[in-house]
C-alpha cells in the first residue's frame, strides 16, 4: 500500500499542477469567453459521464445502492456547504479587460475559494486509484482538464490589477496543490478502512456531479457563447467514452 500511495501523490500531484497550467495561459495569451465556454463544456461532459458510468457504476457493483446513496448525498451536500461558505466565480474580468469590482475582493479569496473546493476532488482522484488504478487514472485527466480554468480563474485578476505574472501563477499553482494533501489522506484512511472504497466513489461520483450542475454548466452560460459550451460538453461526453475504452 506503501507503493500505492506514492502512486496517488504523483498522479494527483500533476492533477494540481494543471491549476498552474490554467494560470501560466492566463498570463501569457487571455483565452476569450467564447474558448473558455468551450472548455468548460469539455470539462463538465468529461466529469459528469464519469461520475455516473464510471464511479457510481463501480460503487454499486461493489457494495449495492445503500452504500453508493450515502456516499453521493455526503459528497454533494459537503460541496453545497463549501459554497454557500466560500462561494467563488470563475469569471472576475469582463471581456475586455474590465474588473468587476463586486466579484473581485482581488484573487486571493478566489484562490482560497478554489482550494476548499479542491481537497474533495484529491478525495475523488484517491478513490478512483484505491479501486482500481485504471479508474483513477481516468478521474485524474478529467479533473485536470476541469483545474485548467480554475487556474485562468484564479489569475487572470491578479494579473490584470498588476501582479507579476510569477505572483499570478504561483498563487493558482498554490491553490491547486491542495489537491494532493485530500489525496493523501483519503489513501490513508481507505487503506485502512478499504471497505468503505465504494463508499469514497460515490462520494466523489456526488462531489463531481455538483461542480457540474453548479459551477462548469452555469457560469459558462452565463456571459453568452451558450453553442460553444454545448458544443464542448458533447465533446466531452465522446471523449470520456475514448478515455474509458483507452485507459479503462
Amino acid at each position: 500500500m506503501p507503493g500505492d500511495l506514492v502512486d496517488i501523490l504523483i498522479l494527483s500531484g500533476l492533477v494540481g499542477l494543471a491549476t498552474g497550467l490554467g494560470g501560466l495561459i492566463a498570463v501569457i495569451r487571455r483565452p476569450g469567453r467564447k474558448t473558455l465556454g468551450f472548455l468548460m463544456g469539455l470539462a463538465a461532459g468529461i466529469m459528469v459521464m464519469l461520475s455516473f458510468i464510471a464511479l457510481m457504476s463501480e460503487a454499486l457493483r461493489i457494495s449495492g445502492p445503500f452504500m453508493g446513496a450515502a456516499g453521493f448525498t455526503v459528497g454533494s451536500v459537503l460541496m453545497f456547504s463549501l459554497d454557500l461558505l466560500l462561494p467563488h466565480k470563475y469569471f472576475a474580468v469582463d471581456e475586455k479587460g474590465m474588473l468587476d469590482g463586486k466579484l473581485l475582493k482581488v484573487g486571493v479569496m478566489i484562490a482560497i475559494g478554489i482550494s476548499l473546493h479542491n481537497f474533495p476532488e484529491g478525495v475523488a482522484v484517491a478513490s478512483g486509484f484505491s479501486s482500481s488504478p485504471k479508474l483513477g487514472l481516468v478521474i485524474a485527466v478529467a479533473i485536470g482538464l476541469h483545474n485548467i480554468p480554475e487556474g485562468i480563474a484564479t489569475s487572470l485578476p491578479m494579473y490584470v490589477v498588476g501582479s507579476s505574472r510569477r505572483s499570478a501563477v504561483g498563487l493558482a499553482l498554490a491553490s491547486g496543490l491542495v489537491e494532493p494533501l485530500g489525496a493523501l489522506l483519503a489513501g490513508l484512511f481507505q487503506s485502512t478502512f478499504h471497505e468503505l472504497v465504494p463508499f469514497g466513489l460515490a462520494f466523489a461520483s456526488g462531489v463531481i456531479v455538483f461542480i457540474t450542475t453548479d459551477e462548469l454548466i452555469p457560469v459558462a452560460h452565463e456571459h453568452g457563447h451558450e453553442r460553444s459550451t454545448s458544443l464542448g460538453l458533447i465533446a466531452g461526453c465522446i471523449a470520456t467514452f475514448i478515455l474509458i475504452g483507452t485507459i479503462g
